[in-house]
């Protein structure tokens, strides 16, 4: 007779909370799960991996691919994606929204871009230093947009502004 372990049950019990959300979840060899979520408005999707450290590396990967980072237990990347599609739920109500994802996705393709430049051209000090003065100012116009805007989400604070 096969007896599941305690974290066996509790991995059970993460899908189930997973599925419970409307989320689709598949199964890559017991160590790799693709989360999907859709519905009218949106199709977003989530990819996490147990690490060799035992913990729990999570991505989103679509609409567009971000890092969520690497979390200590599998409850913890089941609340980061809970909250993560409860704030995409929120954010695709915005007239904006389309445009939002539109500008996202174009920061995404300059990264790309940007590590291309890296990997195959030998810059000189005066072409980085242009570079890095546009993101200086990206990021400072960010912080400006912010203090112009309405917080809307209270859940969580943001991670990066």
């Amino acid at each position: 007779m096969a007896y599941m372990t305690a974290r066996q049950i509790r991995h059970q019990m993460n899908l189930d909370r997973l599925r419970e959300l409307g989320c689709k979840v598949k199964s890559i060899q017991g160590i790799m799960f693709f989360v999907k979520f859709e519905s009218k408005e949106l199709k977003i999707s989530y990819l996490y991996h147990i690490t060799k450290s035992n913990k729990y590396f999570l991505e989103r990967i679509k609409p567009y691919v971000v890092v969520a980072g690497e979390f200590g237990t599998e409850e913890d990347v089941v609340k980061a994606i809970s909250i993560d599609l409860e704030q995409f739920q929120n954010a695709s109500q915005s007239s904006h929204f389309n445009e939002f994802i539109a500008i996202d996705t174009a920061i995404s393709d300059t990264v790309a871009r940007f590590e291309d430049l890296f990997l195959y051209y030998n810059l000189e000090q005066e072409n980085i230093d242009m570079l890095n003065l546009e993101i200086k100012r990206i990021n400072d116009l960010l912080i400006e947009v912010k203090s112009r805007s309405e917080r809307i989400f209270y859940k969580k604070d943001p991670n990066n502004l």
